[in-house]
């Protein structure tokens, strides 16, 4: 008989169409597969900062866990929530074509960016780097999917909330009222979907290379190392974009204090046949540069939140 291939995800909107994207994949190709929706508790604390939980992986741990005791064959993840080191025995299978890396701003008008303002977002590098360009604006604290947080906005006397453009997209949310936030810089792998699987599960594993998407894993991994190297997990003020043109890879990756009036940036291009430990290199120079130290006190003050 055949083989079903579980396929773990989260049970918001965004994550179910991810999930679904990778069955249509699946099926096509010829395999049967079946969908097992999970609540992490990541999406059942709503009432908290991510980086309180004092944990990374917050969005992942619950599919891990149904994975290593059997529960689900495959985990499908916005890569960007995923921690650089995932758990023993579990390994990437896949990272489909990536989608819209960048940031946008949905807002009930703009008049405010010159003026004082209100911006909502659970995100430590979307707050950083607001508050490095509009440092005289307040900043608030934004949990859940993509349309609960659009009914916070609307419910709230904000003036905008940050939304990954890929998200909205994705499920048709993206409102009239938005702007492209081309200046920031986005969480690495944002837009990119990951596929994980048991790294014992060879059926799944060869399934699963169809659906891989080379230019794109080249990509996240480059974001990832460059994230995996400062030690700032999934929630630390940190942003990196790696875009492939031309035979030639453009890397740009900044690390800011909490409070946006710090910045290290760094910004580089090189060969794509010389990627290998690129975003560890580039990592490496924001340390050497004061990054260590910043990295230091945004540990501190994460613990002492």
């Amino acid at each position: 008989m055949k083989k079903t291939i579980r396929i773990g995800t989260r049970d918001s909107e965004l994550a179910m169409w991810q999930a679904k994207t990778v069955q249509s994949a699946l099926e096509k190709l010829g395999h049967k597969t079946e969908l097992v929706p999970v609540k992490s508790q990541g999406d059942l604390v709503l009432d908290k900062p991510l980086y309180e939980f004092g944990i990374t992986g917050i969005f992942t741990k619950t599919l891990d866990v149904a994975m290593l005791t059997n529960t689900i064959d495959i985990a499908v993840h916005s890569m960007k929530d995923v921690p650089t080191a995932l758990p023993k025995g579990i390994v990437e299978a896949a990272v489909l074509k990536r989608a819209h890396t960048q940031d946008i701003l949905v807002h009930k008008g703009t008049d405010f960016l010159n003026e004082e303002g209100i911006i909502a977002t659970g995100s430590l590098r979307r707050k950083a780097q607001w508050l490095h360009k509009y440092p005289n604006h307040e900043v608030v604290d934004l949990r859940g999917n993509v349309n609960t947080r659009l009914q916070k906005l609307e419910d709230n006397n904000w003036n905008g909330a940050i939304f990954a453009a890929a998200g909205l997209e994705r499920i048709n949310l993206t409102p009239e009222s938005y702007v492209d936030l081309k200046w920031m810089i986005p969480a690495p792998a944002q837009g990119a979907m990951l596929v994980v699987a048991k790294e014992e599960d060879e059926f799944c594993r060869k399934a699963l290379i169809a659906l891989n998407h080379e230019e794109s894993s080249i990509c996240v991994h480059i974001e990832r190392e460059f994230l995996r190297t400062l030690e700032g997990g999934c929630t630390a003020p940190i942003g990196a974009l790696a875009v492939i043109e031309d035979e030639k890879i453009h890397f740009k990756g900044a690390l800011f204090s909490i409070d946006g009036s710090q910045k290290l940036e760094v910004e580089k291009s090189i060969p794509v046949s010389e990627n290998k430990g690129f975003g560890k290199a580039c990592a490496e120079e924001i340390l050497a540069s004061g990054g260590a130290e910043l990295m230091k006190q945004i540990k501190d003050s994460i613990k002492n939140i």
